[in-house]
């Protein structure tokens, strides 16, 4: 019995033409027995946070107005996908709307000031998975298409780092193989599928954890590393790994293959098509990566390996927008030396800061990171205590893999360079 793994992201099955169409390429796919991960549908995520900053902020009427839209939202899409609203799917997507709503209204009752930000993410914008794998997983029933629902949280364990929460690899482990492998060998009809949610786990209290933006890549790869899969596959609405966002390029060109190592590096600068997360336990396991397009399930796509010589020609472009430039400057013009880089270092840790690009001079340390509005000012604002703090926001932050002179003139023609960073493979820099 050899498991196959799907991923499928928010723009995959945000409305229910897009529902349809993953439920006929699963329906292709009847032959072996499917683990399928679910992300939120469309922009759920997006519209979620906005909930919860309407709850962070105490404001009953954008809280009200922006749980409707999420909701109306959602129930649009089932209305088209389930004409008959006896049918149970409305209960169970109704009765996760009342508990988002319960949870919202306890707050405001007994909260006398929200103090721990990412807990509350956690606790209310993972609804969105759970919206999305009741409509689907409903959905695929319907259609005679043999499926059980598994809460990923009863799956992946993890510690309390709300919204970017560790892993323990061991309880996750079992479990995993515990309830899936369990569910498959004892249901042996061809096109069995086990259904559940990305981005979600919970720590040893019970309380819903999330693993970072756009982690449900990585929840599939747990899946994987856990089942010890030969493949996973993520299911885009690009043909595969391009050099460059179509949307920004339109000669962009699609990779066939590509090494783990490469795989990491671009993840690490921002490549959206694979959070950064989910290579290492692919690697670990020797599981092959393939990212197909849902739009067009015929198409190859791109295959990641372990390719110990891998070359490439092509430059590949990565933009990181909504950056802040931060500069810190020693106040009596002494060298910023190795005590002044680890206290600063230990300072963007404990903000929970990750650094996209950083120089430093003799007596100043300038360092690229994305413009989060809850955390760069209060950590500028503790910067000030001991050094001459500068930043510049709305900037533009390009990687290029595999450089020339030509990509390079490609991305600087016209604009303002303020950080430049060169190596033997990759170029950097912050554009205004």
């Amino acid at each position: 019995m050899q498991i196959q793994i799907f991923k499928f992201g928010g723009a995959s099955i945000n409305s229910a033409d897009r529902i349809k169409n993953v439920t006929g390429i699963l329906t292709s796919y009847a032959h072996s027995p499917l683990l399928v991960v679910v992300s939120a549908l469309g922009k759920t995520t997006n519209a979620l946070e906005t909930v919860l900053e309407n709850f962070l902020q105490q404001d009953p009427i954008a809280l009200i107005e922006s749980f409707i839209k999420v909701r109306d939202a959602h129930f649009e899409i089932m209305e088209a996908l389930f004409s008959d609203k006896r049918h149970p799917v409305y209960g169970q997507v109704d009765s996760l709307f009342n508990q988002l709503r319960g949870y919202i209204r306890k707050g405001h009752l007994y909260s006398n000031g929200i103090t721990d930000r990412d807990f509350e993410y956690d606790q209310i914008v993972s609804f969105g998975e759970l919206f999305s794998t009741a409509i689907v997983h409903h959905y695929l029933v319907e259609q005679g298409i043999p499926c059980r629902f598994f809460d990923a949280r009863d799956l992946i364990k993890t510690d309390t780092s709300y919204r970017d929460a560790r892993v323990d690899w061991t309880l996750t482990g079992e479990s995993i193989r515990n309830n899936i492998k369990g569910y498959f060998q004892g249901n042996l009809q061809a096109g069995s599928i086990a259904l559940t949610q990305g981005f979600i786990g919970s720590d040893a209290n019970g309380n819903t954890t999330t693993l970072g933006r756009e982690g449900s890549d990585f929840s599939a790869a747990i899946f994987a590393w856990s089942l010890q899969v030969k493949e996973m596959t993520i299911w885009k609405d690009v043909p595969g790994v391009m050099n460059a966002d179509p949307k920004l390029m339109g000669d962009a060109v699609t990779l066939e293959t590509l090494s783990y190592r490469e795989a990491i590096e671009l993840a690490y600068y921002g490549a959206s098509v694979i959070h950064p997360k989910t290579i290492k336990p692919l690697e670990n396991a020797n599981i092959i990566l393939r990212v197909r397009s849902f739009l067009d399930p015929h198409l190859p796509g791109t295959t990641i390996q372990n390719i110990r010589e891998w070359l490439i020609s092509t430059p590949i472009y990565i933009l990181k927008s909504n950056q802040v430039l931060i500069s810190v400057t020693s106040r009596d013009f002494s060298f910023i030396l190795e005590e002044n880089l680890s206290e600063i270092f230990r300072i963007l840790s404990s903000f929970r800061v990750k650094v996209n690009i950083m120089h430093n001079s003799a007596i100043s340390f300038s360092f690229c990171v994305d413009n989060d509005p809850h955390k760069i000012l209060s950590l500028i604002s503790y910067l000030q205590k001991d050094y001459e703090t500068r930043y510049n926001q709305g900037l533009e932050l390009y990687t290029i893999r595999h450089y020339n002179d030509d990509a390079v003139n490609r991305v600087t023609w016209g604009k303002k360079v303020l950080m430049e960073l060169r190596s033997r493979n990759t170029w950097q820099v912050v554009l205004g």
